[in-house]
Parts: C-alpha cells; sequence; structure tokens
C-alpha cells in the first residue's frame, strides 16, 4: 500500500528576507534628496558666518590702527604750561643809544644818562613832563646826563617843525630855553582844530628868548635841520625790539635809563627804581 506524503508549501526564508532587502532598497529609492536650493543656502549660511567674522576682525584692525593714530596726534600736540607753575621771564634788553652829537644837558661822565625820545606836540609827553622832569632832576642832582631825540609822530601836524626851530633856537644857544617854550605853548601846538602853526609863531617864541629872529627864521624856512630830525627817526626805527617783542620806540614818550628802556609817560616812581638800581651796581 502506497501511503501519500502530505505536501507543505516550503517556507523560502531567502525569499522574505530579499523582498524585505528589495522593500528596503525601494524606500531608500522613494526618499526625497536635498534639493540644490536647499545646499545653496546651507553654503551662503556658512559664506556669512565668515564674512562676519572677517568684519569682525577688520573692525578690531582699524580701530587699534586709530587709537594709535589718535596717539600720535596728541603726542605731537604742544604740552600746556600748569596752571600757577612760574613761567621763565624774557631777560630785558640793555640798549646802547647814541647820546654824542644831541642835544644834552647835565655832567658828561654822570652814572645815569636818560635818553628821551620825545614829540612837542604829544599830550603824554607834555603830561610826563609837567609831573615828573622837575622832581626827577631834583631827586638825583648831578647824577643824571638828559639827552634829547626826535620822534616827531605822524598825525602830529606841528610836532617835526617845532623840534627843527628848537635845533635853530640850539644855533643861538638856546635850545632848552625853546624846549620848554615849546612845551610851555603844547596847547597851541596840540589844538583841536588841527591848525598848523605859521613862521610868525615860531618867531615870536623866538622873540621871547631874545633870539636873532631874522637868524632864527631863515634857518627854519631853508629847513636846516630837516635830515637830522629823519635821522633821529630813522634811527630810533632801526633799534631791535626789546624782549616782550614790543618796537624800542613804538610811541612817545620812549626813556631808555642806562639803555634800560621804560616805555610811557609813567609816573616818577619807576624811574626811581631803575636809577636807584643802576647807582647800587656803581
Amino acid at each position: 500500500m502506497i501511503t501519500k506524503t502530505k505536501k507543505t508549501a516550503p517556507v523560502i526564508e531567502d525569499e522574505v528576507e530579499l523582498e524585505d532587502e528589495l522593500e528596503d532598497e525601494e524606500d531608500d529609492e522613494n526618499e526625497t534628496p536635498k534639493s540644490s536650493e536647499e545646499y545653496v543656502a546651507f553654503k551662503l549660511s556658512h559664506f556669512y558666518a565668515i564674512l562676519v567674522v572677517l568684519a569682525f576682525a577688520i573692525g578690531v584692525v582699524i580701530g587699534y590702527v586709530a587709537r594709535r593714530q589718535d596717539a600720535v596726534v596728541v603726542a605731537q600736540q604742544p604740552v600746556a604750561p600748569v596752571a600757577g607753575a612760574p613761567q621763565p621771564t624774557p631777560k630785558p634788553i640793555v640798549y646802547k643809544i647814541e647820546t654824542k652829537g644831541f642835544p644834552s644837558f647835565g655832567p658828561e661822565n654822570a652814572p645815569i644818562v636818560i635818553v628821551e625820545f620825545s614829540d612837542y606836540q604829544c599830550p603824554y609827553c607834555y603830561k610826563w613832563r609837567q609831573e615828573n622832569y622837575d622832581n626827577l632832576l631834583a631827586a638825583y642832582p648831578g647824577k643824571i646826563r638828559f639827552v634829547y631825540r626826535n620822534f616827531p609822530l605822524s598825525f602830529h601836524q606841528n610836532a617835526f617843525p617845532a623840534a627843527e626851530a628848537a635845533l635853530c633856537a640850539g644855533d643861538q644857544g638856546a635850545y632848552w630855553q625853546f624846549h620848554k617854550v615849546l612845551f610851555e605853548n603844547q596847547a597851541a601846538l596840540n589844538n583841536q582844530a588841527g591848525d598848523v602853526l605859521d613862521q610868525p609863531s615860531y618867531n615870536k617864541f623866538a622873540t621871547v628868548l631874545k633870539l636873532d629872529v631874522a637868524v632864527f627864521e631863515k634857518c627854519m624856512t631853508s629847513r636846516k635841520y630837516k635830515q637830522f630830525v629823519l635821522d633821529d627817526m630813522t634811527y630810533a626805527a632801526s633799534l631791535p625790539n626789546d624782549s616782550n617783542g614790543d618796537a624800542a620806540v613804538g610811541g612817545t614818550p620812549t626813556f631808555f635809563i642806562n639803555g634800560r628802556r621804560l616805555g610811557g609817560a609813567y609816573p616818577l616812581g619807576y624811574f626811581k627804581q631803575i636809577i636807584d638800581a643802576e647807582l647800587a651796581n656803581k
């Protein structure tokens, strides 16, 4: 008797595994890959990040360079003096003023020589003479030699001819007398109307002093002393500036006391201070 064997479907594990593998591959193939736009965006984000880092680094470098430049500029600027700190005082200039051949009085060997550059029309010259001249000479009898030099200002219409008149009077030995008369009549010279004194006015002064008026007038009209006065002015302008940078003779009156400049109609005390110091050094 033939016995029939029951057939069973074979289980093929390999097919199942293959199917699984095929399904996995299909899944892999069915996965959506990253698009090109996403890829570019990814690259740009990295690029921008790098740019930010570079920009920051460049900013740091520029800031450093700028600070260095500022430091150099500050270092080049002059240092301001400390408030309250003593500042150096420029040493005064001692001038050597020519005196030979110019109107003067007093001992030739006097320890004090005062040279005045003046203007007969100048109100400050007149003021100084009225307040200090006689008192100064009285305070130092026999110790001062006084020298007068002309510096007529251009806007004083009577200053130049007055200087010539005094020198013409000097031809007759009356320089200082005429000098005094001119200052006594300063109001006439420095009149508010700006009038120019005529020759008869100067002749009148000469008459008061009992001068030979004809000789005096000829001296004036011939302009005998014009160049003499001009030379005085040129000489004054040629002197170097003082230690403060001011003109040695920038106005009238200007005094030189043993060469020490005193510019202006200063009170008597200023003259005494310089003169006493000079006498103490003799």
